[in-house]
C-alpha cells in the first residue's frame, strides 16, 4: 500500500510539471494530488489506531494478569 501512495504522489508532481501550461489538467492533477492525500491520510490513521488498540489491549492484559497474582 505504500508504494502505491509513493507512486501516485509522485506521478501527480511529474504530471502537475508536465501539464502547468494546460488550466483543465492542472485541475485534474490538483484533484488527484488531494485524493493520494486523503487517501494517505486515511491510511496512516488506519495503523496508528490499529497501533492505538494493540497497546491498550496489551496494557489490559498486564493489568489483568497483575491482579489475578495479588
Amino acid at each position: 500500500m505504500e508504494k502505491i501512495i509513493v507512486g501516485m504522489a509522485i506521478g501527480s508532481v511529474l504530471g502537475a510539471i508536465l501539464v502547468a501550461n494546460n488550466a483543465k489538467t492542472r485541475a485534474l492533477v490538483q484533484k488527484g494530488q488531494e485524493e493520494a492525500m486523503a487517501k494517505f491520510e486515511s491510511y496512516v490513521d488506519q495503523k496508528l489506531a490499529a497501533m492505538n488498540s494493540a497497546e491498550t489491549s496489551t496494557k489490559t492484559e498486564q493489568k489483568q494478569s497483575t491482579s489475578k497474582k495479588h
